[in-house]
């Protein structure tokens, strides 16, 4: 991603933002048209992760796929992630509604809603999040849930992205959640509950998709991998994967 100095706007060369004829106007507009540009109404939408993983156990389907609606500075956001295991049945799948608004050159607040329709019971989550890029050129996510029994927990996302040729591109991830307090019914325990690493290759055909393959790993930590243990399934997990990004 490339940071776009024109004074009073953050953008990055990058889907989630501005792209193709959009981006030129913007670049070689005066300050009262790059003004006007900026009030324009814009959709997107990027489905990060579809892939298949070859898992220890039963291999899954998964996704990650978010997509906007707005101007610059105000936007309405769609999230959704989860996984299906190739016996057809969800491990997890969330859906999140979030306002996002520009708070300064690098970064966008989030506030909105989250529910979890998998892994039962079902639940509902205030959501009060942030999202930018950081030094470095890290892409950052963080947010903070209070579900509707009161329960606060948070998750923490990074990726850092690395051009190897014009169409080839290496891209790692990390991500935690984290919980104030143990909740036994859906097994998840007080402090930080999971880490998931990730390390993928893609080949862009076009720039609006690109197949890829990769690892993924990820392992339960502390009470949550206790009850797992307790209800006899495994704690951590090292994946091929396989799949196609792409956005429009």
């Amino acid at each position: 991603m490339k940071l776009i100095t024109k004074p009073g706007l953050w953008k990055w060369a990058h889907p989630n933002f501005l792209f193709g004829a959009a981006l030129m106007a913007l670049l070689l507009a005066t300050p009262a048209q790059a003004a006007t540009l900026d009030k324009q109404i814009l959709t997107f939408l990027e489905v990060e992760q579809l892939e298949y993983r070859f898992n220890d156990g039963r291999n899954s389907v998964n996704w990650d796929a978010q997509g906007w609606v707005g101007t610059d500075e105000h936007k309405v956001w769609m999230k959704t992630e989860g996984g299906r295991t190739s016996d057809g049945k969800y491990e997890d799948a969330e859906f999140q509604i979030l306002y996002g608004r520009m708070i300064s050159d690098f970064f966008d607040a989030e506030v909105g809603v989250r529910y979890d329709i998998k892994p039962e019971p079902r639940r509902g989550f205030f959501v009060l999040g942030l999202h930018g890029l950081a030094k470095q050129f890290f892409e950052v996510d963080g947010a903070l849930f209070v579900s509707d029994d009161g329960d606060v927990s948070a998750r923490l996302e990074a990726e850092y992205e690395v051009l190897l040729t014009q169409k080839l591109i290496a891209q790692a991830s990390v991500e935690t959640n984290i919980a104030a307090q143990t909740v036994r019914s859906n097994e998840v325990g007080t402090g930080f509950n999971d880490i998931e690493v990730g390390f993928r290759l893609r080949y862009e055909i076009r720039r609006e998709f690109a197949p890829y393959i990769g690892l993924h790993w990820e392992r339960k930590l502390g009470r949550t991998a206790a009850f797992a243990k307790d209800e006899g399934e495994g704690i951590d997990n090292l994946a091929f994967v396989t799949g196609i990004r792409f956005w429009f």
